[in-house]
């Protein structure tokens, strides 16, 4: 006999409201990706809402010690680690940055979650290809690279083709202790971590939301990524 669950709580993912990050921006992509699966987005104002959410995504814009501040006096912290120990959670910006263990960025302590610091771009006198100067903030559109460690690609990546462009604005970039956290690298001076992993969690630097079909591909694959 075939059993039917009556009234059956529909899928969701809470967007992470802590008064940090550009939250409407996030939300209406989320919301758009998230179009014909099933899935209800909550834009999460209380940490209820992040808890009882099966997937969350963690935004952020800013300096690093206020979103700091802002997650914790806004009472998500606690919901946002418990997250990060139980459900796919996607940190995008400065949300991925305060995955990591330290940030330069105002000597600020993070969340810990990835081993590693986030450090300042030093490319002074530095020339890019085309003559001109590089200037930070990196703003505007950079190609991301896959980091497979000879491996598969990361199942997020879904059908994103390698060297996509997606939309950078950051001074600031990560640098994870375990080279097996980087699945994604770009070029900028030098080559840095654009995209990080550990278990169920995945972020990226650049701004999926601003990144036309490719960041929309992204958030798609996180409403169906099972890690």
């Amino acid at each position: 006999m075939n059993s039917v669950v009556i009234g059956a709580r529909p899928k969701t993912v809470a967007v992470v409201d802590y008064g940090m990050g550009n939250l409407r921006s996030v939300s209406q992509a989320v919301l758009h990706a998230a179009q014909g699966s099933g899935v209800e987005v909550v834009w999460a104002r209380s940490p209820e809402e992040v808890m009882a959410a099966d997937r969350v995504v963690l935004p952020g814009q800013g300096g690093m010690r206020d979103c700091m501040r802002e997650l914790h006096d806004s009472g998500m912290l606690a919901a946002v680690l418990h997250a990060a120990a139980n459900k796919p959670l996607m940190g995008v910006c400065v949300g991925m940055q305060m995955l990591l263990d330290h940030s330069d960025e105002q000597d600020t302590a993070c969340l810990g979650l990835i081993p590693g610091n986030v450090v300042k771009f030093e490319l002074e006198g530095q020339l890019q290809p085309d003559g001109s100067r590089y200037k930070v903030p990196q703003m505007g559109w950079n190609q991301v690279y896959r980091n497979n460690h000879g491996a598969a690609p990361h199942p997020m990546w879904g059908d994103v083709p390698d060297g996509s462009y997606f939309y950078f604005v950051h001074s600031f970039y990560v640098q994870p202790s375990d080279a097996r956290h980087s699945v994604g690298e770009t070029d900028y001076g030098s080559r840095f971590s654009s995209v990080i992993a550990r278990d169920n969690i995945f972020a990226t630097q650049f701004h999926p939301e601003k990144s036309a079909e490719h960041g929309l591909s992204l958030y798609r694959n996180f409403l169906h990524w099972n890690p």
